[in-house]
């Protein structure tokens, strides 16, 4: 894919430090990295402040494309839709902060009322609007509510937002039964940031959670086929290494992340 830039989930050095995420993803040479909100949250609970999470990421040469994440906001209605949009608030004007241009936007783990879905998605990304951030819509392949990029796609587009996103991932598009050739669908400007991975063989997609993600070119996931229908959809923003394998994180962090980039510049070389 031409123009691109590699990115680092934080996810992938898991349980490393924040700080030590950061000063790895730039010494290794990745362009960005994603962070969680979660972190961010434990790293000021423990005496530090926001402001040296972004001196530290000016440090390493690191832009933030996107804090993950908002929940809740979907298919809740009354008192839990207030709270969670509260939530929701606190948690993209955080990432505002750190400079991250969107939030990723969660869906629901089970099945939930999807009626509202676009309405609810608007209104979301006017609260976001108002903050300086944009949330965008994820899909998770592994839950029952928003599981394909038709569902997450259909959401957008009833949403009529010109701000409206969707993350795409290629472990989530195998693990959630759609067709990844779905992927033309959605417009490269309308995707937020691409998460790269791949899924190991030996077991159905179906059957497979986030642990199994193994890196590109490591496992049997049609990854050249979305490569180039990614490139057709002229997409040209970050590609984002997002591992959650615990073999992983039980390995120095900074080879890891070596080893990440690595593969992800002899993938993409090829």
């Amino acid at each position: 894919m031409s123009g691109m830039q590699y990115c680092l989930n934080a996810s992938t050095i898991r349980p490393a430090p924040l700080m030590d995420k950061i000063r790895i993803a730039g010494e290794v040479g990745f362009r960005a990295i994603e962070l969680w909100t979660d972190e961010l949250d434990a790293y000021i609970e423990g005496g530090g402040t926001l402001r040296e999470v972004t001196r530290a990421l000016s440090d390493a040469g690191l832009a933030v494309p996107t804090v993950i994440a908002v929940h809740g906001w979907l298919g809740s209605f009354g008192a839990d839709h207030t709270k969670a949009v509260d939530e929701a608030k606190r948690r993209m004007a955080q990432a505002a902060e750190v400079g991250a241009p969107r939030m990723i936007a969660s869906p629901p783990l089970g099945t939930a009322d999807l009626s509202s879905g676009g309405a609810q998605y608007r209104e979301l990304l006017e609260i976001g609007n108002s903050l300086g951030i944009s949330p965008a819509m994820e899909f998770l392949g592994f839950v029952k509510s928003v599981h394909t990029i038709e569902q997450a796609w259909k959401i957008v587009t009833d949403a009529n937002h010109p701000d409206g996103s969707v993350i795409m991932d290629p472990f989530h598009i195998l693990r959630g039964g759609g067709d990844y050739r779905s992927i033309a669908m959605v417009p490269g400007d309308k995707v937020a940031i691409w998460h790269w991975n791949d899924a190991p063989g030996g077991r159905p997609f179906s059957e497979q959670s986030d642990s199994d993600r193994v890196m590109p070119g490591d496992g049997v996931g049609p990854l050249r086929e979305m490569e180039r229908l990614i490139e057709a959809s002229g997409y040209s923003g970050y590609v984002s290494l997002e591992l959650f394998n615990p073999a992983l994180w039980e390995r120095d962090p900074l080879e890891v992340a070596r080893i990440g980039i690595d593969k992800m510049r002899a993938y993409f070389a090829s």
